[in-house]
């Protein structure tokens, strides 16, 4: 789906700039005057990670997949308190920025990436796949597309010009695939077998394993 193909790669953008981000942090609390470039950060994620992609999640497929039958629990409801969480983070990162607080920058900015790193990687190796899948087995073949707003085309041209300013570090944590990586399972979530999966899936993993 293309709706699909635009969340993965507007997740490319955002993780170049999450590793541009982290690169500033470090950069700002070791001495570099580029205070004023916070702000052009933060603009990135409210807009281009928030206004745009989270919005999409939240105001397209989420709704997509509840009404083809998944429970708005699990998954869904990780993901939106990740959102809500992250902006959250955002805004200790803009007070500290403010306070000239640059030790406390670099730790929420560590926070924050930290949090999205394992939020895309949820979203891409189950969310996505899950969930296109089951909206095509309901004859969903697309979703509702939009073109991005003047502001969502500004950060994405100046995401260009942080990441070449601030060359992009590599994740600090560990990374993986699959829920087990995802910081909720077994804590607010089951995983996706436990929360969406039905005893006709159950039967058939069990079927798939004794044949191999």
């Amino acid at each position: 789906m293309r709706f699909f193909d635009e969340l993965r790669a507007e997740h490319e953008v955002i993780e170049s700039v999450l590793g541009a981000l982290r690169t500033w942090a470090s950069g700002l609390e070791t001495g570099a005057d580029t205070a004023a470039d916070g702000a052009r950060f933060l603009r990135f994620f409210r807009v281009y990670a928030g206004e745009l992609h989270h919005d999409r999640e939240e105001a397209i497929l989420f709704p997509a997949l509840e009404k083809s039958g998944l429970p708005a629990r699990g998954p869904v409801t990780t993901l939106v308190h990740d959102h809500h969480t992250m902006a959250e983070t955002l805004n200790r990162l803009e007070s500290a920025l403010t306070a000239g607080d640059h030790a406390a920058v670099a730790d929420h900015a560590r926070d924050y990436s930290h949090a999205l790193w394992a939020h895309i990687d949820a979203e891409t190796s189950v969310l996505f796949p899950e969930s296109e899948s089951r909206l095509e087995k309901k004859g969903i073949r697309d979703l509702p597309l939009r073109e991005p707003t003047d502001s969502e085309r500004d950060v994405l041209a100046d995401a260009a010009r942080l990441t070449a300013a601030y060359p992009p570090m590599e994740p600090d944590t560990v990374r993986g695939d699959g829920c087990v990586f995802c910081p909720a399972y077994g804590d607010t979530c089951r995983g996706i077998e436990g929360e969406w999966w039905n005893e006709w899936e159950w039967e058939e993993m069990d079927d798939h394993i004794a044949s191999s």
